[in-house]
């Protein structure tokens, strides 16, 4: 949609594979999450729906605006979560501009979410199994 609407990355191939190798990390932590999610809904349609909001949380942050030009609540949430980090160094990579410390920042809280939804799922599969 964005190249739709007029983006133009400046991205050359490694950068490419860095944007490619988040975005396939960031789908695998988030599954982990939503199976959670799921495993632990007690109706079906309860496991469709709770992972809905994950697909706002990019937009509470970095990703149409800085967090800078925000309400004060709205800030401190934007610069706190999860995918400030992410959008800032996919925004990096794509125009070629500085991450800093983003990029550590955007692994570490994929790993993270990647280990709590790991957990999370496994403990929720095992007390599905024993009723």
């Amino acid at each position: 949609m964005a190249l739709a609407v007029g983006f133009r990355p400046n991205a050359g191939l490694v950068e490419w594979a860095a944007v490619l190798g988040i975005l396939v990390l960031l789908a695998f932590a988030l599954s982990w999450v939503s199976a959670a999610m799921g495993l632990g809904a007690k109706t079906i349609e309860a496991a469709s729906n709770a992972p809905a909001p994950l697909t706002f949380l990019p937009f509470l942050g970095s990703a149409v605006v800085t967090p800078e030009s925000m309400p004060t609540g709205l800030r401190w949430f934007a610069e706190y979560q999860p995918f400030t980090p992410i959008n800032e160094t996919l925004r990096g990579l794509l125009l070629g501009t500085e991450t800093g410390s983003s990029g550590a920042q955007a692994l570490a809280w994929i790993a993270g979410l990647t280990l709590v939804g790991f957990l999370w799922a496994r403990s929720a599969f095992g007390r599905a199994v024993k009723h």
